[in-house]
């Protein structure tokens, strides 16, 4: 959502017809001086109520028939200042949730033309921003008009290329998809919506996982599953910083391709390594150019993985270089360059040793999490946990041989000894040594 604002009205309280008296005058402001007055006057009238008529504070369709009519006269944002402008929306949208129901066929069409006249002004992006947040945070939280409203105001900052100014979080959407009561295709909709602006800001990052999202919730069986499934598979295979592949096997709309050739290759980043990816090349001549895919950088993300697995496997381990050009099918000389590689995309931490030409691995991510990785952290823990028994152990030994340390006065720090004689201590042999 858009940075906070606090909602400004420049209006009075007062009746129903003060209000619309004053919306009036804000609108009269944008007509030809000439006409001003006659407009004003022609709202004035409508507001009347005659002899033994029902007064208008009691008449609800009265009401909601001069403010439709006034609300029809709305054309632009008016040429007050912003804070006016501000105030001027602040007191449409009010009287437009009081006098219908949110839901109401009205209250919809109220919302669509305030919409419309927004972003067809010529004003200035950030007031459009602040009246069109101001509206969203006016509806109920569950309100199925959140979701036109906030599709609005992507729409136009995507357009000014600013989305940064809506500061959107990953938590805002999914809770807005939680709260909105609308219907799950508006939902997927709404997602792959973000998948697109944020593709077309250059936001790689961002994009996709709002497409993890969207193929989520679409139904594995839609005519527009096999497509969408495809494209993720194919689009975290092409990125330089995906390497998460096991979570796709939890999407229906992935596990529903198994027959597909890119689910296979996606088969083997997880399970397998460099010489599993040579033969899959060698077996689908030509598919990597029909999915747009790099077998560069397909054996690039391969030997990271593999190195990271190997790495999972021995972790607290010195790794022999030797061992690590076999299962990425390098030269020696270039274990190093991989493995600087690895630390960099963060699925590794260690350190290298040209001496012993070791990798001691301090940390490691494994492409899975299954039986077979509970089991080896279960063994982990458990050597950890006799280490620290064994350290409290001897720490316990230790104090019981020594018995309690006696109190005994702190000698006086060298530095002020040297400060009351004026002379500059001498250093022991056995300190400059050390």
């Amino acid at each position: 959502m858009a940075a906070a604002t606090d909602s400004v009205a420049i209006f009075a309280e007062g009746t129903f017809e003060e209000q619309v008296i004053e919306l009036a005058n804000y609108i009269a402001l944008s007509r030809p001086e000439a006409e001003r007055a006659s407009y004003i006057q022609s709202v004035q009238e409508s507001l009347q109520v005659g002899e033994g008529q029902t007064p208008i504070a009691q008449d609800e369709g009265r009401r909601r028939q001069v403010f439709s009519n006034v609300l029809g006269d709305v054309t632009g944002l008016g040429e007050g200042s912003e804070r006016e402008i501000e105030g001027f929306f602040n007191l449409l949208y009010a009287h437009v949730l009081t006098l219908w129901p949110v839901e109401s066929p009205e209250t919809k069409e109220h919302v669509s033309k305030l919409l419309q006249v927004i972003v067809a002004s010529q004003a200035d992006s950030n007031i459009k921003y602040r009246i069109l947040s101001n509206l969203f945070n006016a509806l109920p939280r569950t309100s199925e008009l959140r979701l036109s409203v906030y599709k609005t105001l992507l729409d136009l900052a995507s357009s000014r290329d600013e989305l940064d100014v809506l500061q959107l979080s990953r938590e805002d959407v999914q809770k807005w998809l939680e709260e909105w009561a609308v219907s799950p295709s508006d939902k997927t909709a709404f997602l792959k919506t973000l998948v697109d602006v944020f593709a077309k800001a250059g936001d790689a990052g961002t994009s996709y996982h709002y497409k993890v999202s969207w193929v989520r919730s679409i139904d594995a069986f839609s005519p527009e599953a096999h497509s969408a499934a495809i494209d993720l598979i194919a689009a975290s295979l092409s990125s330089s910083t995906i390497f998460d592949f096991d979570s796709l096997f939890k999407i229906d709309a992935i596990v529903a391709q198994k027959d597909h050739e890119l689910f296979q290759l996606l088969q083997i980043f997880v399970n397998n390594g460099v010489e599993e990816l040579k033969a899959w090349q060698a077996s689908h001549p030509g598919a990597a150019e029909n999915y747009a895919l790099d077998y560069t950088q397909l054996e690039r993300k391969m030997r990271l993985l593999s190195l990271a697995s190997l790495g999972f496997q021995n972790i607290g381990s010195d790794l022999p270089y030797s061992k690590i050009a076999s299962a990425l099918q390098v030269d020696p000389s270039e274990v190093e360059k991989w493995v600087i590689d690895v630390i960099r995309v963060q699925l590794l931490s260690g350190k290298l040793s040209q001496t012993t030409q070791t990798l001691h691995v301090v940390r490691a991510s494994s492409r899975t999490f299954e039986r077979e990785q509970w089991e080896l952290l279960e063994k982990r823990l458990s050597a950890w946990r006799a280490g620290l028994e064994g350290v409290l152990e001897v720490v316990e030994n230790s104090k019981k041989r020594t018995g309690p340390m006696p109190l005994t006065a702190a000698p006086e720090p060298q530095e002020e000894q040297t400060e009351k004689t004026g002379e500059l201590a001498a250093v022991p042999e056995a300190q400059v040594a050390a």
